[in-house]
C-alpha cells in the first residue's frame, strides 16, 4: 500500500510510474538522499520494512509514495515498480540485507543502474566487478570533517586527472573579485550582512569585507594569488623511519629499571672475567694459548649453555674446569634475568602505546577524535595523512575498530569523553581541533557542551566538530549553543547517491561555513 500526501492511503499503485528512481531505506542517507531527489524534481519511490513514522510522516509530506516491505522480497520491488525505475539507491543499515536485495534487483533488471551503500571493502569490489555502484558513507563525508577541524578552508577535487582546489576566504577588501583574485574561478560568494548566497558570480562581482568567497583554482595558483599556503607534503609532515627508531631507542631507554642495569652490567663483568681468565689459564692440545677472539666466542657459548664440542674444559686444569661450572651457572642465571627483564620492558612500553598513556603527556597541537565508528576511523586515517598528532576516545572497549586504530600508532582512550579528567587526560588544553563523532546525536551534544565547558577562554579558538544527523537539531544548537562546526554524514553522502543514481558524476561535497 501506497501513502501519498494530502490524502489517505491509497491504491494509486507504484506500478503507474516509469522514470522514477527506487530509494530502499529510509534512514539517515535514505532520506537526505530522497530530499535531494525530491527537491530536484526528480519522482520517486521509498521502500522501508520497518521506518520510522515521523521520517514516514516527513516523505510522504513531500509527496513521495512510501511502500511498506522488505526490498530483499521481489513482491515488494514490483510494486514499488522496478520495472518501470531507471535507477535503484539501497542504503540499508545492515550489509547483508543490502547485499541480497542488490543482487535481487540485478536478478530482475540487469539493465537498470543500481546504487549501494556498502561498509565492507571486500564485498563492495566483488558488486562493482556486476556493474553496482557502491559507495561509502563514511569515506564520503570525512573529508568534510577533517576540513572543518584543520580550518584549511580548502576542498580537493580532480578533474579528468588534474588537480584543482576549492578554497574558501573570507574578503578583506572592498571591490571587485577580479581585481584581488585575478582570473581564479569564483564559485560562490556569501555576504557577511546575511543575504542570499550567490553562485557562480562574474569576476567583476563586488564584494565587501567580511564576505565568504569560494574559488576554484589549481593549487599553483591559489597559492601565487595568495590564497593558500603552499604548504609542506604530506609524505614529508610525519617523523621519518629514522626518528621512530630513535624514538623507539628512546622509549626503551627510558623504561628501563635498575634491576635491568644490575643484570646487564653483572652480566658484561662475567664475560670479561671469563674472557680474561681463559687468555690467561686455557691451554690448547699443543700448548698454545687461546687468542682473543677465542675467548670471546667460548665466553658467550658457555654462558649461553650452547655447547659446540669445538671447546672443552675436559684436559684443562682442575680449577678452570671448577671456574667453567661457576661460569655456566652464573651465566645462565644473568643471562636468564637479563632477557626476563627486556622482555618485560619491551612488553610493558606495547601494553603502554596501546593505552596511549606514554604520548599523552608529549601531545600538543593535536586532533582529539571521540568516538571511532566507520566514520571516525576515516578521520583518523586523513588526519594522519597529513601529518598531525591525533588521540582518540572510545567509550566502548569491545569497538571492533579501537585495535585497527591502535596498531597505526595513534593512543586510544577507553573512557567517558564527558568526564572533565578524561578530556584533562588527552591534554584538552593544548589541543588544535576535536571531533565528536559517535553514532548518537544526544551524546554528541553532551560531549560538545563537556569540550566547551573544559575549553574555557580557549573556546571559540579551537573547532569543535560535531556529528549530528538533525539538521533542525544542528540549527538549534547552533543557535542557542554556540556549537557551529556541525556535519551531517548523510548530508555529506547523499548527493554522490545522487549522482550516482541519475549517471553523474559528484567531484565532492562540503558544508558552507553559513549554511
Amino acid at each position: 500500500m501506497i501513502g501519498m500526501a494530502g490524502e489517505a492511503q491509497t491504491d494509486t499503485g507504484a506500478a503507474d510510474w516509469s522514470g522514477h528512481i527506487i530509494v530502499c531505506g529510509l534512514d539517515d542517507v535514505g532520506l537526505r538522499t530522497v530530499e535531494q531527489l525530491y527537491h530536484a524534481g526528480v519522482r520517486v519511490i521509498v521502500v522501508e520494512d520497518d521506518a520510522d513514522p515521523r521520517l514516514v510522516r516527513v516523505v510522504r509530506g513531500w509527496g513521495v509514495p512510501v511502500v511498506v516491505g522488505s526490498p530483499r522480497l521481489q513482491e515488494t520491488l514490483d510494486e514499488a515498480g522496478l520495472p518501470g525505475a531507471v535507477a535503484v539507491i539501497c542504503v540499508l543499515a545492515d550489509d547483508l540485507h543490502t547485499l541480497e536485495a542488490a543482487l535481487l534487483m540485478r536478478e530482475r533488471r540487469p539493465d537498470v543502474r543500481v546504487v549501494v551503500q556498502l561498509r565492507n571493502p571486500a564485498v563492495g569490489r566483488a558488486m562493482s566487478a556486476m556493474q553496482i555502484s557502491v559507495l561509502d558513507v563514511a569515506g564520503l563525508s570525512a573529508p568534510s570533517v577533517v576540513e572543518a577541524c584543520l580550518r584549511t578552508g580548502t576542498h580537493e577535487l580532480d578533474l579528468d586527472g588534474h588537480p584543482f582546489v576549492a578554497a574558501q576566504v573570507t574578503a578583506d577588501f572592498t571591490g571587485t573579485l577580479r581585481s584581488r583574485y585575478g582570473s581564479l574561478a569564483p564559485l560562490a560568494v556569501t555576504p557577511a550582512s546575511g543575504a542570499d548566497v550567490v553562485i557562480c558570480p562574474g569576476r567583476d562581482h563586488p564584494v565587501r569585507p567580511g564576505d565568504l568567497v569560494t574559488l576554484l583554482a589549481s593549487p599553483d595558483e591559489l597559492t601565487a594569488a595568495g590564497v593558500i599556503d603552499g604548504g609542506e607534503d604530506p609524505a614529508d609532515a610525519g617523523p621519518g623511519r629514522w626518528a621512530r627508531g630513535l624514538n623507539l631507542i628512546g622509549s626503551v631507554w627510558r623504561a628501563l629499571d635498575r634491576r635491568f642495569l644490575y643484570a646487564l652490567i653483572a652480566l658484561i663483568l662475567l664475560l670479561n672475567t671469563s674472557i680474561l681468565i681463559l687468555q690467561l689459564g686455557y691451554r690448547e692440545p699443543d700448548g698454545t694459548r687461546m687468542s682473543l677472539l677465542d675467548a670471546v666466542y667460548f665466553s658467550v657459548e658457555s654462558i649461553a649453555t650452547v655447547g659446540y664440542g669445538d671447546f672443552n674444559f675436559r684436559d684443562q686444569e682442575p680449577w678452570l674446569r671448577c671456574f667453567a661450572i661457576a661460569l655456566m651457572v652464573l651465566g645462565a642465571c644473568f643471562a636468564a634475568t637479563f632477557i626476563a627483564l627486556l622482555t618485560n620492558v619491551l612488553v610493558s612500553i606495547k601494553i603502554q602505546e596501546a593505552l596511549g598513556d606514554r604520548l599523552l603527556d608529549r601531545l600538543t597541537d593535536h586532533v582529539v577524535v571521540i568516538g571511532i565508528g566507520s566514520v571516525g576511523v576515516r578521520v583518523v586515517e586523513r588526519l594522519r595523512a597529513t601529518g598531525t598528532e591525533v588521540v582518540v576516545i572510545e567509550s566502548d572497549e569491545h569497538n571492533r575498530y579501537v585495535d585497527q586504530v591502535r596498531d597505526s600508532g595513534v593512543p586510544v582512550i577507553i573512557a567517558d569523553a564527558t568526564l572533565t579528567r578524561t578530556l584533562d587526560r588527552v591534554q584538552l588544553g593544548s589541543a588544535r581541533a576535536v571531533a565528536v563523532l559517535t553514532n548518537d546525536d544526544l551524546v554528541n551534544l553532551e560531549t560538545g557542551l563537556a569540550v566547551r565547558d573544559r575549553l574555557g577562554e580557549r573556546w571559540g579558538e579551537v573547532p569543535v566538530v560535531l556529528r549530528l544527523f538533525d539538521r533542525t537539531l544542528a540549527a538549534t544548537v547552533e543557535r542557542t549553543f554556540g556549537l557551529g562546526l556541525a556535519r551531517s554524514t548523510a548530508a555529506l553522502a547523499a548527493p554522490w547517491f545522487v549522482g550516482a543514481a541519475l549517471g553523474l558524476d559528484v567531484l565532492a561535497t562540503s558544508t558552507s561555513a553559513r549554511s
